[in-house]
């Protein structure tokens, strides 16, 4: 009997038989499938871990926050007390009161900036 052309001739097919190709394809789909699921599961925990560090990084932020709020605060009750004793100190002062004020050096003299309880030796005389 001659050969015939005919599509539904498995003998010049080259695929493999039907049931044997949805066996391998499943198998594939089975990979792919589990594949697909620890990447997702990956990815889910990177997402988890970047969140906790955002927050872990936020509550950091928040506290140096306060900390420095609460600086601000302590200096600018500092500056208001000193404010009060230049102003309580203004009139008596026998510099400000002179005709002419004397320059910044005669002021401000050496002596007057030597502290000999500082041991460093940069104060040494």
């Amino acid at each position: 009997m001659p050969h015939s052309s005919d599509s539904s001739d498995s003998s010049f097919s080259r695929s493999p038989p039907p049931g044997k190709q949805d066996s391998s394809d499943d198998v594939r789909k089975v990979q792919r499938r589990e594949k697909n699921r620890i990447a997702a599961q990956k990815s889910r925990q990177r997402q988890t871990q970047k969140a906790d560090t955002l927050h872990l990084e936020s509550e950091d932020l928040e506290k140096q926050n306060a900390a420095l709020r609460k600086e601000i605060k302590q200096l600018t009750e500092e500056m208001k007390y000193f404010t009060s004793v230049l102003s309580s100190h203004e009139p008596l002062c026998s510099v400000l009161a002179a005709s002419t004020p004397s320059p910044p050096e005669v002021v401000y003299s050496a002596h007057a900036f030597h502290q000999p309880h500082i041991s460093s030796p940069r104060f040494q005389p």
